[in-house]
């Protein structure tokens, strides 16, 4: 535990240093596809956001000056799963980017949606030693929360203070400088399977590249796509990518749960392909051009040229109406959005005041899909797309870049988390484990 303590405040320090210099790339490195974006910052002293620990910047303080797409190449579920092809993927995508930003990156931060998260809310609590909170209070209680036993092979990803309370008064933000005895803290673990993490910084390391941070894709993608009062009042976003579907839940401006499904888009293109027996090519763009999930009346007589390349002319000339289409996508669909409900119930996402769901990703720009999803989850459903980051390129506004768009925030605002204070090692001790929310219902 101390090791991952060290390896993320050195990932901070690289950070800030990367800003310093000016130049910063972010990958998402994804199932489908690739994104990198080159950021420019503007001046780091005017970065860090002053409204409290933890809290949600605006967009201030950065440029995006580079951006290019791949193909994506040996990953599976959003984890890395052949290493050279991934590499090469990379490579192709960070040079695209560094040639239109015009300049050379050494610094990236990273983002994938795999490795099996697993969500756990904790509590501390110390006694105030000046009568006033200052920062040394605030390590001490994070360093007092009971650690789950997490298990072998799983690495802390992200660990934020969610909530703090002083005395008898609760919803803190930031308790320094507040007067009082007794402090106490609510913080949200989230851990991921620790070979993935590796995998990832071995893969960057060989494209001659330093790994600045990484990040929860279902995380960054609530950063970018939930407007400000679904972060307040208690929102869910669904970041349905090509390999794995993210989830996370956002609490008074703090992700509170996070999970994945290891189902995504790429499943219903597979499902079209052998349907249909089709290449995954040509069913990709039939699911682009063609799909949806509710069929109609009209999609019995609408008819859909499969123009295969097998060199079977008969094979290769059939045609195939769009309501067997929908037949073959929706129950995969709807097999994901099952999956996802499952985890909001386990989560206990009834109990937010506010139960507004986001669905963003490439595989949410399916036709019809808020429709079926708003009657699978039965709460209200939207479709979302980044928001907060002016200047984007055009190509990068899309529903499906909410992950590395979202990550733009969380390089330039970075929410506290428990090593960016000096907490005594010492204590990060494996004790007891704290359901996860249990303190949410106590205190909100």
């Amino acid at each position: 535990m101390t090791d991952l303590y060290q390896s993320q405040r050195a990932m901070r320090n690289m950070r800030k240093a990367a800003m310093q210099r000016g130049v910063v790339a972010l990958l998402d490195i994804g199932t489908s596809k690739i994104a990198c974006l080159v950021l420019r910052f503007d001046g780091a002293d005017t970065l860090r956001d002053a409204e409290g620990i933890g809290s949600l910047a605006g967009q201030s303080g950065f440029r995006v000056i580079g951006a290019a797409t791949t193909r994506s190449r040996g990953v599976r579920f959003g984890e890395i799963d052949a290493m050279a092809e991934t590499e090469r993927a990379i490579r192709t995508a960070v040079q695209a980017a560094q040639k239109m930003a015009n300049t050379r990156v050494d610094h990236v931060i990273a983002c994938f949606a795999g490795a099996q998260p697993r969500s756990y809310g904790l509590a501390g609590d110390v006694e105030v030693l000046g009568g006033q909170v200052d920062e040394q209070d605030v390590a001490r209680v994070l360093a007092s929360c009971d650690l789950p036993p997490i298990g072998q092979g799983r690495e802390v990803l992200h660990a934020h203070p969610v909530n703090f309370a002083l005395d008898h008064r609760s919803g803190l933000g930031d308790p320094r400088g507040h007067v009082g005895q007794r402090l106490a803290v609510d913080m949200h673990l989230l851990t991921v399977d620790e070979s993935v993490i590796q995998n990832l910084i071995y893969c960057i390391r060989r494209c001659d590249l330093e790994l600045a941070g990484v990040a929860s894709s279902a995380y960054v993608s609530g950063l970018s796509s939930l407007v400000e009062d679904e972060l307040e009042l208690g929102s869910a976003c669904i970041d349905m990518g090509g390999g794995a579907t993210g989830v996370s839940i956002y609490m008074k401006k703090h992700m509170i749960f996070a999970d994945a499904v290891r189902l995504g888009g790429d499943n219903v293109t597979r499902d079209i392909a052998a349907g249909l027996q089709v290449p995954m090519a040509v069913a990709e763009r039939i699911k682009t051009f063609h799909g949806g999930v509710v069929a109609t009346g009209m999609d019995d007589r609408e008819m859909i040229e499969l123009s295969g390349s097998s060199g079977d002319w008969e094979k290769d000339r059939r045609q195939v109406s769009r309501a067997e289409l929908i037949g073959i996508m929706r129950p995969r669909v709807e097999e994901i959005l099952e999956d996802v409900r499952a985890l909001l119930d386990a989560a206990g996402f009834d109990h937010l005041p506010s139960q507004q769901i986001v669905l963003t990703g490439g595989a949410s720009q399916i036709p019809g899909l808020d429709g079926l999803a708003a009657r699978i989850l039965g709460h209200n459903v939207r479709l979302g797309r980044p928001l907060r980051v002016q200047g984007l390129p055009q190509a990068a506004t899309g529903s499906s870049f909410s992950s590395v768009v979202g990550l733009a925030l969380f390089a330039a605002h970075p929410q506290d988390e428990w090593w960016d204070f000096e907490t005594p090692a010492e204590r990060l001790g494996a004790r007891s484990l704290r359901r996860a929310f249990r303190w949410f219902r106590e205190n909100w």
